[in-house]
């Protein structure tokens, strides 16, 4: 496989795993009961498995690396922070008011880490 069909793997990837958490989180703020059925259990890990994959793929095949380079830094920082925001967000907030700001700070974090990555400026 090219580098590139890697890293249209990976956006297509981080464009699936945008919207499932974007559809969670409806669910989420609607109290849906579709929110605990098992695909969408399932299927967000599938995905977030591969976009990790593709990720690590790219590092390697690139040579760029995360706290060399000042853009991939603030991605994986912004991951990190979005995934602890987003299980805030979808199943760990106490209260439906915890995990309404949590989903709205953590498509926050979403909305950086994608503009870091077309940019690769750090900064808005």
């Amino acid at each position: 496989m090219s580098y590139l069909a890697i890293k249209y793997l990976h956006m297509t990837c981080a464009a699936l795993s945008g919207l499932l958490f974007l559809a969670r989180g409806m669910l989420m703020l609607a109290d849906s009961p579709l929110l605990n059925r098992r695909p969408l259990k399932i299927l967000p890990h599938v995905v977030d498995t591969v976009l990790l994959a593709s990720a690590l793929t790219m590092v390697v095949w690139s040579g760029q690396y995360p706290f060399v380079q000042n853009w991939l830094t603030a991605k994986v920082l912004a991951l990190i922070a979005y995934i602890l925001v987003g299980s805030v967000a979808i199943k760990r907030g106490k209260t439906k008011g915890i995990r309404t700001v949590a989903f709205v700070i953590a498509l926050m974090l979403f909305g950086y880490i994608v503009k870091v990555a077309l940019t690769r400026q750090v900064w808005w």
